[in-house]
């Protein structure tokens, strides 16, 4: 059956427009095709039967119009009129199709005839039998599809939308999607390859472009929904006709390039909204219908020039940051202390290309709010002063350290940065950026005043560098998790602002439920200011490692296409409430990442629903709000967490740090540098490398055991003592690389009446990496062997100092005057304890 307009009727019912029965998902050969649908001359339906309609939301007469506008002669709006192209939830007269339409002269209950349009989307005819696998008529050959069926090259049938999920013979990459935004009219222009991953030869097919029945998505979740989907389904809507590209075959493993051009008004995209957009691989059976053999999905954002949302207020987060490579160890040298870094990582990171410089180079110049670990800045100077690399990660010898070769990239990636940060906003975190979640729930309260202190220095190191007044103050806790706990140690760390994920804050006058897109500064109990950030843009930017070339452009345009779609679809959920919008990136931030935020910021930008803001705009006005808790919590990221034996064992380290500054003549260069270090063991970045954590926090403990143990007393058998009156040398090994001081030697007896020390405690001064003899005067009573043990102790506190050593003092020919001495005051005291007690008794 033919058209009036010469076209023909594709998966019409057999009865032509109000009796047919109507194919199900088969794919017309060749048109725009309908599914659940009667179609007669007009051009479209979804949900809907016109009379003559041509497809718009609540119609505006003869309009194609935009979001609540009425325009004289458009496409679609959303509100009523009667003889528009096409509404939604009217009834049209003329128009070219509609999308959820109640016909004028409809009989069906579910879905309705169109009389005079040329498609429909998901329509059930009149008076039809609406069953699958349909017969596609009009001038082809009928083809009764198989509900279930398969093709002879694996693929499966367009018309099983409910079959199982199986791979395709044929993988769909899309290397380029431009415009990345559709504002009016032009082309869609797609490239991208497909390769034949089956074990056979696969036909001729063609390369096709459609766009999701229902229309743009209405709800961010839709948007999941969409990239969940894997067999095509009716939701996918029908093929654009006409516009397809040709596929030879392709043998096992064969690989080619495609291009599409499609102009925009045959996508028929009706107003500003993501849309679902698949590119599928079809071959055609000879009857009309044909076989998917491969497919893949993304999301089309349209934003007509003629839309008018109230932008999204934008904060968008910039990390430079990385994993700790400054370890406690350090070499001293006569004129100035070098650090030791376990790795020369960050000379390739900090160097023309690196990661790190990289970043800075592409967040100059854009509307992010820059996120500092002080730690970094702290470790780039080390670099530019000089710096040793270890032989190996945690070894606690200096001198086998090399000397360092990255202190020119870190002297240009600080000038970078500098220039870089002027004038705009910069957080500074704390200090080593510490794993608050860990900290807070295993046990890290004895080092809170560690950290407080270390992140006070922090601030000051950044600002001094850089020539910034950088914001302090502000915690971000991984994942965004924040609960009762994390918000109070949060504070005892002097952090009044912490970033939270949206899906674990509640503000108190929240305009979308489970917060996801309603972000904004938020008042919590105990003083604390939690500031939400998107919880689905996260999740896409966290799970997302595209590679750098080529290789990566599917990944790449995968995540462009999702975050414009995120961001506008929230947009359009409340489209003139005036709302903000935090974005916030991994914290070891790709490149590849990098580059697609600030693509997808640009043209959200330009498009005009999104307005950058920054982060003091955020904070502004917090509301009320309460925690929602983390009942979903995911399992990977508790696992991740710090254990609480490792922060058991800092808490150790940080005790025995303050013994080894007891004993140093120049404290505070060595006490700095592992009160550093014991920071950064607790830092956030190590969840990404636990076994570098663990040998990380290892290096220190081995550090401090060895600088402890440094300092000792050089063990020794037996000493002659002859005469009444000696001296005992007793030497004092220091090992460390300053000078010894705040430490004495105690020498005791096990018989004193034999021998006993005349000074009981001599203080040890000692140069770096020397020993020291101490003679310690003795008296000796009686002849015969005599145990001594000597000890090392604090002077500020009296407390022991490594471990005892004991020896043997051999006193011979002791005069016999000094013996009779020894015996008379040896019976002077048992007379004087017997004339005691006699005493005692007679009263």
């Amino acid at each position: 059956m033919a058209l009036a307009d010469g076209r023909e009727v594709h998966a019409a019912a057999a009865m032509a427009a109000t009796q047919g029965s109507m194919p199900y998902g088969a794919i017309p050969a060749n048109g725009r095709g309908a599914q659940d649908v009667t179609r007669a001359r007009g051009r479209g339906a979804q949900s809907a039967a016109p009379a003559n309609g041509r497809g718009a939301r609540g119609g505006t007469p003869q309009g194609r119009g935009h979001h609540g506008a009425a325009p004289g002669s458009g496409r679609g709006a959303h509100g009523a009129a009667p003889q528009g192209r096409g509404a939604r939830g009217v009834t049209t007269t003329q128009g070219r199709g509609a999308h959820r339409l109640a016909p004028a002269d409809g009989r069906g209950a579910q879905g309705v005839a169109m009389a005079r349009g040329r498609g429909a989307r998901s329509v059930a005819p009149a008076g039809g039998r609406g069953a699958q696998g349909g017969t596609t008529v009009g001038g082809r050959e009928a083809r009764v599809a198989a509900s279930r069926g398969r093709g002879p090259d694996g693929g499966r049938t367009a018309h099983a939308p409910s079959a199982p999920s199986r791979r395709y013979p044929v993988s769909v990459e899309l290397a380029s999607l431009t415009p990345a935004v559709i504002r009016q009219g032009g082309d869609l222009r797609i490239s991208g390859r497909v390769t034949n991953t089956s074990g056979r030869r696969v036909g001729a097919a063609r390369i096709g472009v459609r766009i999701g029945a229902s229309g743009a998505i209405d709800t961010r979740g839709g948007l999941a929904t969409v990239a969940r989907r894997t067999p095509l389904t009716r939701a996918d809507g029908p093929e654009v006709a006409d516009r397809t590209a040709r596929l030879a075959p392709l043998p096992t493993g064969a690989e080619r390039g495609f291009r599409l051009t499609v102009p925009v008004p045959d996508l028929e995209l009706d107003g500003a909204g993501a849309y679902a957009l698949t590119v599928d691989v079809v071959r055609a059976d000879g009857a009309g219908a044909g076989t998917v053999l491969g497919l893949t999905r993304t999301h089309l954002s349209a934003y007509p020039d003629a839309t008018r949302l109230e932008p999204l207020r934008t904060t968008v987060l910039w990390p430079v940051l990385d994993t700790p490579r400054m370890e406690a160890l350090t070499l001293r040298t006569q004129d100035t202390v070098l650090p030791v870094f376990r790795d020369d990582q960050l000379t390739a990171a900090f160097g023309p290309g690196g990661r790190l410089r990289r970043l800075v180079e592409m967040g100059k110049g854009q509307p992010v709010t820059w996120v500092l670990d002080p730690d970094l800045i702290v470790q780039a100077r080390a670099m530019v002063a000089g710096y040793r690399v270890a032989r190996t990660p945690g070894d606690t010898d200096p001198q086998r350290a090399t000397e360092g070769k990255g202190g020119e990239a870190a002297a240009g990636w600080l000038a970078a940065l500098r220039a870089a940060v002027r004038g705009r906003e910069v957080i500074a975190l704390p200090y080593a950026d510490p794993d608050l979640a860990s900290l807070a729930r295993g046990g890290g309260v004895p080092l809170a005043g560690l950290l407080r202190r270390a992140s006070r220095t922090g601030r000051s190191v950044v600002d001094r560098a850089l020539g910034v007044h950088a914001r302090a103050g502000v915690g971000w806790p991984a994942g965004g998790e924040l609960d009762d706990g994390i918000a109070r140690y949060a504070k005892g760390l002097g952090l009044d602002t912490v970033l939270a994920s949206g899906a674990g804050v509640a503000s108190a006058g929240e305009l979308v439920s489970e917060g996801a897109t309603d972000d904004g500064a938020v008042s919590l109990e105990g003083g604390t200011t939690a500031l939400r950030y998107d919880a689905a843009i996260a999740s896409q930017l966290f799970a997302s490692h595209p590679a750098a070339g080529a290789s990566g452009a599917p990944a790449r345009l995968r995540l462009r296409q999702r975050l414009l779609a995120e961001t506008l679809t929230a947009a359009r959920e409340l489209p003139y409430a005036r709302r903000e919008l935090v974005m916030v990136p991994p914290r070891r931030m790709p490149l590849a990442v990098a580059r697609v935020l600030l693509t997808v910021v640009a043209e959200g930008r330009k498009a005009g629903w999104l307005e950058p803001a920054g982060f003091a705009a955020a904070l502004r006005k917090p509301s009320a709000g309460r925690l929602r808790g983390f009942d979903g919590y995911p399992l990977a990221r508790h696992a991740s967490e710090l254990p609480p034996a490792r922060l058991a064992a800092v808490v150790r380290d940080r005790l025995r740090m303050r013994a080894l500054a007891k004993v140093l003549s120049d404290a505070r260069a060595t006490a700095a540098s592992v009160r550093a270090a014991l920071a950064r063991s607790v830092a956030t970045a190590w969840r990404a490398d636990p076994a570098g954590a663990s040998s990380y926090q290892r290096g220190v403990s081995r550090y401090l055991t060895a600088s402890i143990a440094s300092v000792r007393l050089v063990p020794k058998s037996t000493v002659v003592v002859t005469g009444g009156s000696a001296t005992i040398p007793v030497t004092v090994d220091n090992g460390l690389q300053q000078d010894l001081t705040g430490v004495e030697l105690r020498v005791l007896s096990s018989r004193p009446e034999r021998l006993t020390a005349r000074d009981r405690a001599m203080p040890v001064q000692a140069s770096r990496a020397v020993s020291r003899t101490v003679r310690i005067r003795v008296e000796a009573y009686a002849n015969g062997p005599v145990r001594l043990t000597a000890q090392l102790y604090t002077t500020t506190d009296g407390r022991p100092w490594g471990a005892p050593m004991t020896f043997t003092a051999d006193v011979r020919s002791v005069p016999s005057g000094a013996v009779i001495f020894v015996l008379g005051g040896t019976a002077l005291i048992v007379l004087a304890v017997a004339f005691r007690l006699r005493r005692t008794r007679s009263r």
